[in-house]
């Protein structure tokens, strides 16, 4: 192969590898996607107040030697970062004085931050106040961001250990909900260590309080709160019909932390392939509002989960469907809608359009369908797995052509009464109007006419997909 040979060949295998690298292969799947990382900040009490004794040593030495038997648990712990903040450590207690800025991140988040905790904690002195409100307000950027290419869940939780409560005139439950009504950091882990009932019942709105009066309940205490930090659990949400068999499906569903309102997933429910709702990952950490968006939606409050159990979420959502159906007689061309509501109630839930179909909660409804005049439909009742048809008459067409434009109104004749159903236009000489099946009259005056005797009224009849013309 001569030199000229070889350089063309190598041009032409330059553009095959160019053009690979610009389209990739079909058959690539896309990679798998990261398991959630868990970030978990230990908010520790280092203040005065912890060289207390607690058992027979100070509450400090048991604290340390417990957390650090819990940190000798996590190490190597895929997919888990942790950090420590200390506070109340940094500046002793003086007379009448307390520096409520004594709080600092001893160590930053890492994948290998155990080493670094472990020596931080044997070498902490306890020398000061309590800024809980503070530690919590900065602990916000404790927490790194994301890099912007990574796309996995990050869960940030806060573990608070303390003996005592605020001590500088702040509000930690304030900067706890703030924390997570912006979505920083889940709803924080507090262990109390020896408190009284007054000083448990301060720090319950930090957030979920776990009580250790002992030190071998504090060992407890801190293993089921790492275990809940750290776990997410499965569950599954059963949509039960009204004869309760968990077959309802095909809807999306809302799960909320109940606390703060914040949307924490939403998914469409779905049957797996044994035909049973799909397992879901669920964070055992929040109470949950579970909302399944049925017509009307079907709601479940203070649902919660236990780490490492498998919980059947199960919530009301019977359905059937409304088939709005035009009545017998020649098309008009109209679109007309109904405004479907509750039986006895004033809520709109739906407008729906007559021809279409709709899946509503089994119940009893009223419909208001939007042709002239109005027509009402009380009581229609939706059961379980069924549909429901009604029979909308068809409109007809009444054309008004007044010789001279002039003030006047239709009206519905029905059971001796005159009903009004629409005014007509009064500088129009003609008008047209889809009214339903019915008797009616017009009543018009010209707008040259000054007496009242020269009114003019007529009577008219409109069938179903008939047009009739009024000369008046």
């Amino acid at each position: 192969m001569n030199a000229f040979s070889i350089r063309r060949l190598t041009r032409i295998l330059a553009s095959v590898v160019l053009l690979f690298g610009l389209f990739p292969a079909v058959n690539a799947q896309d990679p798998a996607p990261r398991p959630p990382l868990t970030r978990m900040l230990f908010v520790m009490d280092a203040s005065n107040s912890m060289n207390a004794f607690w058992g027979n040593q100070p509450k400090i030495n048991t604290a340390r030697e417990l957390l650090l038997k819990s940190l000798q648990e996590l190490e190597g712990q895929p997919d888990l970062e942790l950090a420590l903040r200390l506070y109340g450590h940094q500046t002793p207690i003086q007379p009448g004085k307390q520096d409520c800025d004594d709080t600092r991140l001893e160590v930053p988040f890492s994948a290998n931050s155990i080493p670094a905790m472990r020596n931080t904690l044997k070498n902490v002195r306890c020398l000061g106040t309590t800024p809980i409100a503070r530690s919590l307000e900065k602990a916000a950027d404790d927490f790194p961001p994301l890099l912007f290419n990574d796309t996995r869940k990050v869960r940030n939780v806060i573990i608070l250990i303390t003996d005592g409560i605020e001590a500088c005139d702040e509000d930690p439950c304030a900067v706890s909900r703030a924390l997570m009504a912006k979505g920083i950091v889940l709803k924080p882990f507090v262990i109390g260590v020896g408190l009284d009932e007054s000083q448990k019942y301060s720090l319950q709105c930090v957030g979920n309080y776990f009580d250790a009066s002992t030190p071998e309940l504090f060992e407890h205490v801190l293993k089921v709160v790492v275990t809940q930090a750290l776990n997410s659990t499965t569950a599954q949400i059963s949509l039960m019909t009204t004869d309760g068999q968990p077959t309802e499906t095909d809807v999306a569903v809302t799960l909320y932390d109940q606390r703060t309102g914040k949307i924490i997933d939403h998914m469409m429910h779905t049957m797996n392939e044994r035909d049973i709702p799909d397992t879901l990952h669920i964070d055992p950490i929040h109470t949950y509002k579970v909302v399944a968006h049925t017509v009307p939606p079907s709601v479940r409050n203070d649902v919660k989960v236990r780490p490492g159990v498998h919980t059947v979420i199960a919530l009301d959502a019977g359905t059937g469907l409304l088939h709005l159906r035009t009545g017998q007689g020649p098309p008009d061309g109209s679109a007309v809608q109904a405004v479907v509501r509750r039986a006895g109630e004033p809520q709109t839930l739906i407008a729906l359009e007559v021809g279409a179909t709709q899946r509503l909660r089994t119940g009893t409804y009223d419909l208001e369908v939007l042709t002239l005049p109005r027509l009402l439909i009380p009581d229609v009742r939706i059961e379980q797995g069924r549909t429901n048809e009604v029979a909308i008459p068809r409109s007809g067409v009444l054309n008004i052509l007044p010789s001279v434009s002039g003030p006047g109104s239709i009206y519905q004749k029905k059971d001796d009464q005159l009903i009004w159903v629409a005014d007509l236009d009064p500088m129009a000489i003609r008008a047209q109007f889809r009214l339903l099946p019915g008797t009616y009259q017009v009543i018009y005056r010209s707008r040259n006419a000054r007496r009242t005797e020269l009114s003019i009224k007529k009577d008219v009849t409109i069938e179903s997909g008939r047009s009739v013309t009024l000369d008046l």
